[in-house]
């Protein structure tokens, strides 16, 4: 490995760094973004017992929002269970604009390596052909330095390309995931706020 860093050129060093924090960002996102963090399983039938208690105590709404994404968004129905329809689907959502925000976080930054990936991987290919051109003399030419050129070039060009195909795939892997996890928390929030709007009729 050692090698084949040495005959890339110092170029590499970033193409290294940009796929460590695409690494770094890839593992964060998947233990972020799992199903029983985002969906506790036993979190809708406390919602439902909590309305049937009618207990809509603060200690009892604050844990519920600091449970999950989706208990912030239930939590926020319960809150405003007082209110008009209207309020609550306003107050549902707001908090839903900052829970998808939350739950994209450090996607734009996945997708910015995806883009910029190949783009330094053309760097090096430039200072590859850099090091070819500059081979060349009246003399003649060095072997040694076009055979470095050419390496440069070619590693820091498949490098390039191998750290931007993951970034983009797990990119566009996360983003339907959240897509689908602000879609089921839309629908639960709608039943949990068509309950209460049933029991709040005479």
């Amino acid at each position: 490995m050692l090698d084949i860093i040495n005959a890339a050129g110092w170029p590499i060093w970033l193409l290294i760094a940009t796929s460590v924090l695409g690494l770094a960002l890839i593992i964060e996102r998947f233990l972020s973004l799992r199903a029983k963090l985002v969906f506790p399983p036993r979190l809708p039938g406390q919602v439902l017992e909590l309305l049937r208690q009618r207990n809509s105590s603060p200690d009892a709404v604050l844990r519920l929002a600091g449970n999950s994404p989706l208990g912030r968004v239930l939590a926020e129905v319960m809150i405003n269970r007082d209110e008009t329809n209207a309020y609550r689907l306003t107050a549902i959502e707001d908090v839903g604009k900052d829970v998808a925000h939350n739950l994209n976080r450090y996607l734009p930054a996945l997708a910015t390596i995806a883009v910029v990936a190949p783009l330094m991987g053309l760097f090096g290919t430039v200072v590859g052909m850099i090091e070819i051109f500059a081979s060349y003399t009246p003399a003649g030419g060095d072997p040694a330095q076009l055979a470095r050129g050419i390496s440069i070039a070619l590693y820091n060009t498949g490098f390039g390309i191998i750290i931007a195909i993951p970034a983009l795939i797990f990119h566009r892997y996360f983003r339907s995931r959240v897509d689908h996890y602000l879609h089921r928390m839309e629908r639960e929030a709608s039943a949990l706020n068509r309950m209460i709007e049933r029991g709040a009729r005479p």
